[in-house]
């Protein structure tokens, strides 16, 4: 492994950064988008038990919004449960967008490795062919060992350079999918609170939710 990383010469370095950092996000997207953390099950019931029973205060609040990207969502619309629909709505919004923003965090990177990563192979093989013709200039076509050996060579990078976007790419999209999927799931629970709050949806359906 080490000869063929040698061999690549120096662009292989940022290749196997790149490799590493995927990776690292691949682990970490995984870990957080967890359904189960991301939105708990049942929560909104939860919520209308607890504010059924009067013990919906400022610190269960406080606990449900740290709980869980769900929660935090329907936390600003618990703050602002006594005002009217629209401005609950507008509260859960405001508090989405920034949601959203956690559950695509890193996203961006994975797919730019997935862009660059071939392209840093694609470099690394060019270089490697001027290279290549750079000693037919010096020693003719004399020897074909010494030219196929320089053009497999040059090829590594490139090589490289693919199993690191392709799996990459694969995973960008995959964890873009999950999170749209999540993201419609939350709104609908967000809405659900909204009518559950202010008395648009009968209590039998709410433990349902």
């Amino acid at each position: 492994m080490f000869e063929l990383l040698q061999a690549g010469g120096w662009l292989m370095l940022p290749i196997v950064l790149s490799s590493i950092m995927a990776t690292a996000i691949v682990g970490e997207r995984f870990w957080s988008l967890r359904r189960q953390v991301v939105m708990p099950e049942n929560l909104v019931g939860q919520i209308w038990q607890l504010d059924r029973r009067k013990l919906l205060n400022d610190d269960r609040i406080a606990e449900i919004r740290e709980g869980s990207a769900l929660g935090r969502m329907l936390a600003a619309g618990l703050v602002n449960r006594f005002h009217s629909r629209e401005i609950m709505k507008e509260a859960i919004q405001d508090t989405g967008r920034q949601v959203v923003a956690d559950l695509e965090r890193h996203l961006n990177t994975l797919g730019t490795i997935a862009a660059i990563a071939p392209l840093l192979g694609l470099l690394g093989t060019v270089i490697g062919m001027i290279d290549v013709f750079a000693v037919i200039t010096r020693a003719g076509v004399g020897n074909p060992g010494v030219l196929a050996g320089g053009i497999s060579k040059a090829l590594i990078t490139t090589a490289a350079g693919l199993s690191v976007a392709i799996p990459a790419l694969m995973f960008h999209r995959y964890f873009n999918g999950r999170v749209d999927k999540l993201v419609i799931d939350l709104e609908e629970q967000a809405l659900r609170l909204i009518e559950v709050m202010q008395g648009e949806r009968e209590a039998g359906d709410v433990d349902a939710v």
